[in-house]
C-alpha cells in the first residue's frame, strides 16, 4: 500500500502532522512519501509563499487579519481563490507525472493549498485515488470551503462540524477525527519521571514556554515576565528557530540572581517530555502545539496569536474552558497569580482537556485511510473478476 503526503511550507505544524502520519503508516506496513508540493512544482513558488507568510503574518499582522477576515466572509464572494487556482492549474499538470510514477492508493493532505491542488486533479481525472484533507487548527480556514472534489476533511472537533456546515462543506464529508499528533504524544509518562529525565527538581512547579518553530511571539520577554515574579518557578523556555531570542535570553541569565531556575532551548524534538514534565504550558496557539498539549492533558495560558486562524484557536479553547488568554489588561503574572490560586479552574481544565481531546486522531485517520483503499482494492477486484466472467462468457 502507497500513501502519499501532501504539504505546503508554512510553520512547522503541516510538516509535523504529515511526519506524524508517516511514521504511523510505516508501521502499519504502508510505503510512504512526503511531498511539499509547491516545491516540487516550483521552488520559487515555495519560497515566496514560506517568506509570504512569515513576512505578513509576523511584521505586518494588521494586514493578514484583515486579508483573513475578509476572505471568512459567506456572504461576500471574493473570489478569493483566483491566485491559488491559477497557481494549482499550472502546476497539477506538472505534478501529475509525479502522481503517475508513484501510483498512490491514497494521498492525504496537512495543507489546504496542496488539498486544493489534490482536489482540482481529482475534478480533472488526473487523480483517482481517495484523497483526504486535514484542517490543522480549530477553525475552518476559508479556502477549505472551496476544495470541493476530496473524499473526506479531517476537524480538530465536533463541535466545529456546524461551522464547517454552515461554511458549505458536506457534512458526510467531515470526518471530527482531531488533529493528528505523533503517538508519543499519548503515551503516559509520570510528572516526576519525566523531570527526572531532564534533570529537574520533582517537587518545585514547571513552567513550559514555547515560541514556535518559528521563533514567533516574544519568548525572551515572556520568561524575563515570569522570572521577576518572585516566585520559585523551573522554566523551560523553548525558542524554536528564533536565534534572536535564545540570545537575548542567555544574555538575561548572566546577569539574571533571582530564584526561578532558567534552562534556554532552540529547536528541541522532546516536546512530548518537556509536557510531560510540566504544570503548565505558556505558548502561541498554533493547531499543533494545542493538540500536543490536549493530548499531554496540559493547562495552557496563551499569548501573541498570530492573526486568523490563531484568533479563532484561542476563541474555541477559551469559549471551551481548556486555556486562558494573556492581553494588555490581563497580562502573564495576573493570569500566572490566577491559576495558582485557584486549584478549581486547574482541575477543570485539566477534565475539559481530556473530555474534548483526541489523543487517538492519529491512528483514526491511519486506520479510515487504510480501510478505504482496502475497500477500493477489492471493489476493483470484484469488477476485473465479473468483466473477465464476462469476458469469458
Amino acid at each position: 500500500m502507497k500513501i502519499l503526503l501532501l504539504s505546503v511550507t508554512a510553520g512547522y505544524g503541516h510538516h509535523a502532522t504529515a511526519k506524524a502520519l508517516a511514521d504511523l503508516f510505516q508501521e502499519k506496513g504502508a510505503e510512504v512519501q512526503i511531498v511539499d508540493v509547491y516545491e516540487y512544482i516550483s521552488k520559487m513558488i515555495q519560497q515566496a509563499l514560506a517568506k509570504g507568510y512569515l513576512l505578513s503574518s509576523k511584521y505586518t499582522p494588521e494586514l493578514y487579519r484583515l486579508f483573513y477576515d475578509k476572505t471568512s466572509q459567506t456572504k461576500e464572494k471574493l473570489n478569493k481563490m483566483n491566485v491559488v487556482k491559477l497557481v494549482n492549474t499550472l502546476g497539477a499538470f506538472r505534478f501529475e507525472s509525479f502522481v503517475e510514477n508513484f501510483e498512490p492508493d491514497a494521498i492525504v493532505c496537512t495543507h489546504v493549498l496542496a488539498a486544493h491542488l489534490v482536489s482540482q486533479m481529482k475534478q480533472r481525472g488526473m487523480v483517482t485515488a481517495p484523497s483526504i484533507g486535514i484542517a490543522t487548527d480549530y477553525c475552518i480556514h476559508p479556502y477549505w470551503e472551496d476544495v470541493l472534489y476530496m473524499d473526506g476533511l479531517v476537524t480538530a472537533s465536533e463541535l466545529i462540524t456546524q461551522t464547517a456546515v454552515k461554511r458549505g462543506i458536506p457534512e458526510e464529508r467531515l470526518l471530527p477525527f482531531g488533529i493528528p499528533v505523533h503517538p508519543k504524544f499519548n503515551q503516559r509518562i509520570a510528572k516526576e519521571d519525566a523531570r527526572r529525565q531532564l534533570g529537574l527538581d520533582t517537587e518545585r512547579p514547571v513552567l513550559l514556554v514555547m515560541s514556535g518553530s518559528m521563533g514567533y511571539g516574544d519568548c525572551a520577554e515572556t520568561v524575563q515576565h515570569i522570572a521577576n515574579t518572585g516566585v520559585d518557578f523551573q522554566i523551560l523556555a523553548v525558542c524554536g528557530n528564533n536565534k534572536k531570542a535564545y540570545q537575548h535570553l542567555n544574555d538575561f541569565l548572566e546577569r539574571y540572581t533571582g530564584s526561578c531556575s532558567i534552562r534556554v532551548m532552540g529547536f528541541v524534538d522532546n516536546v512530548d517530555i518537556l509536557m510531560s514534565a510540566a504544570d503548565c504550558i505558556i505558548t502561541k496557539p498554533g493547531g499543533l502545539t494545542v493538540t500536543e498539549a490536549i493530548a499531554k492533558g496540559l493547562p495552557m495560558i496563551l499569548a501573541n496569536p498570530i492573526p486568523g486562524q490563531e484568533e479563532r484557536n484561542v476563541e474555541f479553547l477559551l469559549n471551551n474552558g481548556m486555556a486562558m488568554l494573556v492581553t494588555k489588561t490581563f497580562p502573564l503574572d495576573e493570569v500566572l497569580y490566577y491559576l495558582l490560586n485557584n486549584p478549581v479552574r486547574i482541575r477543570t481544565m485539566r477534565e475539559t482537556i481530556a473530555a474534548l481531546g483526541h489523543p487517538d486522531a492519529s491512528e483514526k485517520l491511519v486506520t479510515y485511510v487504510m480501510h478505504l483503499v482496502n475497500e477500493r482494492q477489492e471493489q476493483q477486484s470484484l469488477l476485473k473478476r465479473m468483466k473477465t466472467g464476462t469476458d469469458n462468457k
